[in-house]
């Protein structure tokens, strides 16, 4: 398991190596989901017992990390 971020880890063994929190099956990619839906913070923390505020705040951090890289959107080949 590799750290890449504060409390962010990935490993290609646990969730298909998408970037996890804290090395628990919890992804990033979920946590974001829930907030980009309206959910609050100390409601996911309610569903997900196990986190702690500072996992969430890791997530926001590392999802706003990722817009700081350039990316290039290419066609689909029919």
């Amino acid at each position: 398991m590799e750290q890449i971020f504060d409390r962010i880890y990935i490993d290609s063994d646990i969730c298909n190596g998408k970037p996890i929190i804290r090395g628990k099956r919890i992804t990033v990619q979920s946590i974001m989901e829930f907030l980009s839906a309206g959910e609050t913070a100390e409601e996911i923390l309610k569903q997900y017992p196990s986190l702690e505020p500072e996992d969430i705040t890791a997530c926001m951090r590392y999802a706003t990390e990722l817009m700081n890289h350039s990316f290039i959107i290419k066609q689909a080949v029919a």
